[in-house]
């Protein structure tokens, strides 16, 4: 039973490992399809970056440009 309990634990932990290394997204990361710039074209809610992507497919990407160090 302990073996199993271990399994799952480490199925679950890969799982979780392999769905987050396809995806730079944050929760603050919100892209939603602007029509005005064409069928393609995405806007992020929470920081305004724009991108183009294929059809049929979401940005999978965060766009926020990164924080300047703290001096």
């Amino acid at each position: 039973m302990p073996i199993l309990l271990l399994i799952l634990l480490l199925g679950t932990l890969l799982f979780m490992w392999l769905s987050r290394r396809n995806s730079t997204l944050t929760r603050a990361c919100r892209w939603r399809l602007d029509r005005t710039g064409g069928a393609t074209h995405y806007r992020c809610a929470a920081c305004g970056a724009t991108t183009e992507t294929a059809p049929g497919k979401q940005p999978r990407d965060c766009l926020r440009p990164p924080k300047p160090p703290a001096s």
